[in-house]
């Protein structure tokens, strides 16, 4: 069974002195890239929210509105792009994730199983990234694309203009029931500041501004996002 995808990757990145994570790198690909290729193994259509950079093979990219806006706007924009022809043999669910997470791929190839495998007979609508320590990773995960769109509905019904703007995760995923899935150690790593970026082999591209790593400035509400 496919299961489509939607990245987030259109953050300020204001821990990183504003390069964008997404075109930070590794070996040679950048994060964004490496999202693109762990979201290659749920077999649907990927979407990534944010500004466009060259990819190893087209991809459809969209923008939150308004931009930056946050998590659950850029999600909801996400789902909006994969609404687009939709037809009944379309993929019931949709995996989310960041691009901050370098090593991602097997984590949501464990996921990806849990959810295909509890998808006939199940009252989850969710089924969630959760490491050693039991943290959730609310943007490695796999949600039924139904379940998403309850919630989109009826936050914007709620949010003066119709918008997420600076709706969280959190607001956007409640009441859904979530199951947690333990993924291997390090797989939700994520790179918020250059400090993280250097523990997990992550860089700056040449043409990027140098890194300053002896200033950490306040971070944007909801800021573990690309």
């Amino acid at each position: 069974m496919s299961v489509d995808a939607i990245i987030l990757a259109g953050g300020r990145s204001s821990r990183l002195g504003g390069v964008a994570k997404a075109s930070l790198l590794r070996d040679g690909r950048t994060l964004l890239q490496l999202a693109i290729d762990a979201s290659r193994a749920a077999g649907g259509r990927v979407v990534v929210v944010g500004p466009e950079l060259e990819t190893t093979a087209p991809v459809r990219f969209v923008r939150e509105h308004p931009a930056f806006g946050g998590p659950a706007a850029a999600i909801a924009a996400g789902l909006d792009a994969l609404r687009d022809g939709v037809a009944p043999e379309d993929p019931t669910q949709v995996a989310v994730l960041a691009c901050d997470m370098p090593d991602a791929a097997p984590a949501l190839t464990v996921v990806l199983e849990a959810a295909t495998a509890a998808a006939a007979g199940t009252d989850a609508d969710g089924w969630v990234a959760v490491d050693d320590s039991g943290r959730e990773q609310s943007l490695l995960a796999v949600y039924h694309r139904e379940a998403l769109e309850r919630r989109v509905a009826a936050l914007r019904t709620s949010q003066p203009g119709g918008d997420l703007a600076g709706v969280s995760v959190r607001q956007l995923l409640a009441g859904l029931v979530l199951r947690q899935v333990s993924v291997p150690d390090g797989g939700s790593a994520d790179v918020d500041t250059w400090a993280d970026a250097a523990e997990l082999g992550v860089g700056a591209a040449a043409e990027s501004p140098a890194p300053n790593m002896s200033t950490t400035p306040t971070a944007d509400p909801e800021e573990r996002l690309p």
